[in-house]
């Protein structure tokens, strides 16, 4: 079993702050890329950030210079720095992982969190 956790979402006035967490747990062999995406009400779920087992990053457009995406590899564990938050972020964040499990090997497989709520208003 493989599971992908997310925390920290929740209500943030316009240019807050917010930190998302990803754990990741179970059999894990190796993790590959971990990304995080999000859904807003009635739109197409759309990547925010992506980071490579080496830490490469890549941002879209819309959260460059404001989102900063990290992991802590001993954790299994991915990051999302969320500052300056617009109204336009509020959707449902979650965690996607490309890894290994050890009862896949050698093959990797996609897995996502639960999702969590992040609300940017006034």
């Amino acid at each position: 079993q493989v599971q992908l956790v997310e925390s920290g979402g929740g209500l943030v006035q316009p240019g807050g702050s917010l930190r998302l967490s990803c754990a990741a747990s179970g059999n894990i062999f190796i993790i590959y890329a971990m990304c995080w995406y999000r859904q807003a009400p009635g739109n197409q779920r759309e990547l925010v950030a992506t980071i490579t087992s080496g830490s490469s990053t890549n941002y879209a457009d819309s959260v460059k210079g404001r989102f900063t995406i990290s992991r802590d590899n001993a954790k299994n564990t991915v990051y999302l720095q969320m500052d300056s938050l617009k109204p336009e972020d509020t959707a449902v964040y979650y965690c996607y992982a490309d890894l290994m499990a050890t009862f896949t090997a050698p093959f990797s497989s996609d897995y996502w969190g639960q999702g969590t709520q992040v609300t940017v208003s006034s």
